[in-house]
C-alpha cells in the first residue's frame, strides 16, 4: 500500500527542514483555512455536474498553489537544461498530473471542514501551517501546508499528506522520482513527459 501511495504522490513545492522556528501568524493560517475549505467544497458542489466540479476544483487549486514553481523544483538542474519547448511541454504535463493527484487524494474529504491546529514561521515569508481535515466517516487527516509570501500574495508551495501514518511532503517525494527518471533517460524531456502522462492516465482511470 505504501508503495502505491509513494508512486502517485506529486509535488507542490520546495524542500522543507525538519526543525522549525517560532509560531506562525494569523493571516497565513486564515489563508490556508479559507482556501483549503473552498477547494474541498468545490468537489461537492450540488449545483455543478461532475465535469463542472472538476473544473472548479482545478481552478481553485491552480490559484491556491504555485504549480509552475513546483514543476521547476522537482526536476532540479534539468529545468535549466530543457529547451523552452521541452520545458513548456513538461510543465503542461506536470500541471495535469498535479491536479489529478490533488483531486484523487482530496476527493475523500470533499465538502468537509478544515481546522488549523497550529503554524510555524520559518522566516517572515515562509510558514508551515498544520491542519486537520474531517472525512465523511468521521476520521481525520493531518495535512501540512508550506506557504510563501511573494510580494503581497500568499501561495502554497508544498503539501504533506498522511500516508500510512507518515507525513510525506509531495514535492520532495516527487523530486526523487522525477530525477531518477531523467537520470536513467539521459535527461530526456520526452521520456519524462511520456511517464507523467502515463501516471496521469493511471490516476484518472476508473477504480
Amino acid at each position: 500500500m505504501l508503495m502505491r501511495l509513494r508512486s502517485v504522490l506529486v509535488a507542490i513545492g520546495l524542500s522543507v527542514a525538519l526543525t522549525l522556528p517560532a509560531a506562525g501568524d494569523d493571516r497565513t493560517e486564515e489563508y490556508v483555512r479559507s482556501n483549503a475549505k473552498d477547494v474541498l467544497m468545490a468537489l461537492n458542489d450540488p449545483v455543478l455536474d461532475a465535469a463542472g466540479r472538476r473544473a472548479a476544483f482545478q481552478a481553485y487549486m491552480d490559484e491556491f498553489t504555485n504549480i509552475d514553481a513546483v514543476s521547476r523544483f522537482v526536476i532540479g538542474k534539468y529545468a535549466r537544461r530543457f529547451s523552452d519547448e521541452e520545458l513548456a511541454a513538461y510543465q503542461a504535463a506536470f500541471r495535469r498530473y498535479a491536479l489529478a493527484v490533488y483531486e484523487y487524494y482530496f476527493n475523500e474529504y470533499k465538502g468537509q471542514d478544515v481546522w488549523v491546529t497550529g503554524s510555524t514561521d520559518r522566516n517572515p515569508r515562509d510558514s508551515i501551517v498544520d491542519t486537520k481535515i474531517l472525512r465523511g466517516d468521521g476520521r481525520e487527516m493531518d495535512v501540512r501546508w508550506r506557504v510563501l509570501l511573494r510580494g503581497d500574495a500568499y501561495q502554497v508551495v508544498d503539501v504533506a499528506l498522511n500516508a500510512d501514518g507518515n507525513l510525506i511532503w509531495l514535492a520532495i517525494e516527487q523530486q526523487a522520482q522525477f530525477l531518477s527518471i531523467l537520470d536513467q533517460a539521459n535527461g530526456s524531456a520526452e521520456a519524462l513527459v511520456q511517464k507523467i502522462e502515463a501516471m496521469t492516465a493511471d490516476m484518472m482511470a476508473p477504480s
